[in-house]
């Protein structure tokens, strides 16, 4: 199922990032999006369940009428994270994929023929 996955600013300022539902005008399972100072000058991004410390899964929703600003723009690592965060699931890229070649046994060869894993 594809989602439309967008991050928007609440009027309270708060920027938060969630599957959009445009005939219910409402973000589902909402995560914030919040800003850590690092100590060498920069910034480090970290999703939070919105609910959170209360709730520790990404669940809930927030009306339209609460969003000020749709960001039309968001890098696809965040997406990812957020998928991650909001799935209890782990998402690899095609870089993450190159590194299971050598995983089937038979000596860091690589295996096409699933067969020859069992014969003996």
């Amino acid at each position: 199922m594809s989602y439309d996955i967008q991050l928007v600013k609440l009027v309270n300022g708060d920027m938060v990032l969630g599957k959009w539902n445009a005939q219910e005008n409402k973000i589902t399972d909402p995560a914030i999006l919040q800003m850590i100072p690092t100590q060498q000058g920069g910034v480090q991004m970290m999703l939070l369940p919105f609910g959170y410390p209360i709730e520790n899964e990404v669940t809930g929703e927030i009306e339209g009428r609460h969003i000020i600003y749709f960001y039309k723009k968001i890098p696809e690592e965040l997406k990812s994270k957020y998928m991650e965060a909001s799935s209890n699931l782990t998402l690899s890229g095609a870089n993450d994929l190159k590194n299971l070649g050598g995983m089937g046994g038979g000596g860091g060869q690589n295996v096409t023929d699933l067969g020859s894993l069992f014969k003996k």
